[in-house]
């Protein structure tokens, strides 16, 4: 994917490189360096479960409380692992910020920060009162960084630690841990399969009004591809692919992050009020939302219900499994298609704006976002791993022991996703876009709603609902 700092006015953009040069090939890609990190963590963690030992210890996470006196014992008990799990995120991400661009010195100081409001709202989310009042940890993290922000603000190069693609790449990679091949080779057709329509259908809608509204067929384009694929990098692959103007990008970026800060809030609503089933309610966050770390957030708010709510069938984790397998396995795959076609069309079709679109031969690999396959790889590894459990085995050895403290390390780099969106999301940049643009992409937005809560709840539902 290609990173968004190569396109100004974005309001979700990473940080510049701070006076260094990124490395090339494959240590100079987020893609990649959130594949090396979650694979090497999901690696030890299988070797070690091999073994019979397990990264328990250091994969710490607060635990349910009702007191504050409880949450100072369980800080005074576990410092230690606290400390060294600072220290494990610091040196694994803060090598790859290095190799991205990022020196060491401004990225360790704001991650300490990051580190700690995580942290902060982790605890949050385990007081025994929070599902009452709503505070999940993820749009707990998304309203404090809106807050702080668009208030007191923070100075620019905080921004070097505000990685939000990387966080929520890395922790995409370690989701796939809890995915077994199984389960993709079961659902992951129909995500396929329910991710082509609303790809085809949305991106026409889309294109359709904003053609309607009188806007430049690249920039219609551009819309109708971060509304239909996969929200900011889908926006940018295709403005590349197409030839479109520098701003053209920034503009559908700014409409996405708008719109996806609203979904996060609008569909888990929505969802709890239908009383859908975790699995069904997550299907329907990820065909509609437009951003992997705000349909994850929503997701993961809205399996927070499970067991919490009357009347919301499922597990925790179906939400979240059912966003994975529809948002990141069905619909972030269409990137590579869409650019290579449309990149054709503007070719063929479109007038020439001296921007070369041509088609290549690898241009589908070049769109390809490559952190899928490191969340297929520790798919299968885990899956190789536990080969010959039976399901109670499984449940009862394999899940406290191996899954469930990679599940943890997913959790703290989600939550730094979270947080890190609030931090950088500034209102008054999202206000910039234009009646135009704006009318074309909400439309684009209502039909999509409306086709994902058909698909999810009507047509695939018996898939959503067998989820686990």
């Amino acid at each position: 994917m290609t990173e968004i700092a190569e396109h100004s006015g974005a309001p979700l953009s990473q940080p510049r490189a701070s006076g260094r040069t990124a490395r090339p090939g494959l240590l100079g890609k987020e893609d990649w360096w959130a594949i090396w990190i979650g694979l090497g963590l999901v690696a030890v963690a299988a070797a070690l479960f091999a073994s019979g030992a397990s990264i328990s210890w250091i994969a710490i996470a607060p635990r349910k409380w009702t007191h504050l006196a409880e949450v100072l014992a369980q800080l005074r008990t576990h410092a230690a692992q606290y400390v060294a799990l600072f220290a494990l995120w610091a040196l694994l991400l803060g090598i790859g910020a290095a190799s991205l661009g990022i020196r060491w010195r401004q990225f360790l100081p704001w991650f300490l920060i990051v580190y700690a409001g995580a942290l902060a709202l982790y605890f949050i989310g385990q007081w025994a009162e929070a599902s009452r009042y709503n505070l999940e940890p993820p749009l707990l993290a998304l309203l404090v960084g809106l807050l702080i922000s668009n208030t007191v603000g923070l100075p620019r190069s905080a921004d070097a630690a505000f990685r939000v693609e990387f966080y929520i790449k890395t922790g995409i990679v370690l989701l796939g841990a809890g995915l077994p091949l199984t389960l993709l080779a079961w659902a992951g057709p129909v995500a396929i399969v329910q991710a082509g329509i609303v790809s085809v259908l949305t991106f026409t809608v889309i294109y359709a009004a904003g053609r309607f509204f009188g806007l430049d067929q690249r920039l219609a384009a551009v819309l109708g591809s971060g509304g239909a694929i996969c929200g900011v990098s889908g926006s940018i692959a295709v403005a590349g692919a197409v030839g479109a103007r520098r701003q053209d990008a920034s503009i559908a970026i700014s409409l996405v992050v708008l719109w996806a800060i609203v979904m996060i809030f609008v569909l888990p609503l929505l969802s709890r009020s239908l009383g859908l089933s975790t699995g069904v309610a997550g299907a329907w966050i990820g065909t509609s939302e437009f951003a992997d770390a705000a349909g994850l957030a929503a997701a993961q708010a809205y399996g927070g219900y499970a067991g919490h709510v009357p009347g919301i069938a499922g597990s925790a984790d179906a939400a979240v499994n059912a966003f994975t397998l529809m948002k990141v396995i069905g619909r972030d795959i269409w990137i590579g298609v869409w650019a290579f076609v449309l990149s054709v069309v503007a070719t063929t079709r479109w007038e020439p704006t001296g921007v070369d679109t041509r088609t290549r031969a690898g241009e589908i690999w070049r769109r390809f976002p490559k952190f899928v396959l490191g969340f297929v790889v520790a798919s299968a590894l885990v899956t190789f791993v536990t080969r010959g459990y039976s399901y109670a085995a499984y449940q009862h050895s394999v899940q406290p022991a191996l899954v469930a403290p990679i599940q943890v390390l997913r959790t703290w780099a989600f939550t730094f996703a979270f947080l890190s969106i609030g931090l950088t999301t500034r209102v008054r940049e999202l206000a910039a876009v234009g009646t135009r643009p704006f009318y074309a992409f909400s439309i684009g937005v209502a039909f999509n709603v409306v086709l994902g809560f058909v698909l999810s709840t009507q047509i695939f539902s018996h898939f959503w609902n067998g989820l686990r």
